[in-house]
C-alpha cells in the first residue's frame, strides 16, 4: 500500500510583497512556518523556503538510504551526519532548483574511506528524493569518514 503525506501552504498577496506559511498536516510536527519570496532569493530572515524543506527531505532520505546500504554491506553505521545544500537560481527567464549537494560525515566501524564513498554514491543515486530530482538537478556527494574514538 502506498504511503501519503500532506503539507499545507497558505499564501497572501503577490509574489514580491506577499507572504505565507507552511505546515505539516500528516505528522503535525511543524506548523505555520513563515515563507516569503525574499527568504527564497535573499536572506532567510527567520523564514523558511521550499528549497530549505527540499534540503531537509534530501538529507534525511539520503541518510536512511546510506544507513540501509551500509548495513546490507555488513558495516552498519554508528552515526551519519548529512547536510544538503539546495541551490535555487535563475534558469532562463525564471527560477529553478539547480543543484543539491550532499555532504556526509560517517562513523562506520569496519569500512575504509573508499568503500564509504562508494556506498554514499550509491545512496545519492538511489534514495527516493534523489531519484525524484535526477535528470533535473545536479546531484553531488562529498564524504568524510570519522574514526571512532576508542573507549578508555
Amino acid at each position: 500500500m502506498a504511503a501519503t503525506r500532506q503539507a499545507r501552504a497558505v499564501w497572501t498577496g503577490d509574489l514580491m510583497s506577499g507572504s505565507g506559511e507552511v505546515s505539516a498536516v500528516s505528522s503535525g510536527k511543524f506548523g505555520a512556518l513563515p515563507l516569503s519570496w525574499a527568504a527564497r532569493t535573499e536572506a532567510p530572515g527567520g523564514k523558511t523556503s521550499p528549497e530549505e524543506l527540499l534540503a531537509a527531505a534530501h538529507a534525511s532520505c539520503f541518510c536512511m538510504a546510506l544507513s540501509n546500504g551500509l548495513a546490507k554491506g555488513g558495516t552498519p553505521p554508528t552515526r551519519l551526519e548529512c547536510t544538503a545544500t539546495v541551490t535555487f537560481d535563475r534558469v532562463g527567464d525564471g527560477w529553478g532548483v539547480t543543484a543539491s549537494a550532499l555532504e556526509v560525515r560517517g562513523t562506520v566501524p569496519g569500512i575504509d574511506a573508499e568503500s564509504f564513498a562508494k556506498a554514499a554514491e550509491a545512496a545519492r543515486d538511489g534514495c527516493p528524493i534523489s531519484r525524484a530530482l535526477k535528470g533535473n538537478v545536479k546531484l553531488s556527494v562529498k564524504t568524510a569518514l570519522v574514526a571512532e574514538t576508542p573507549a578508555r
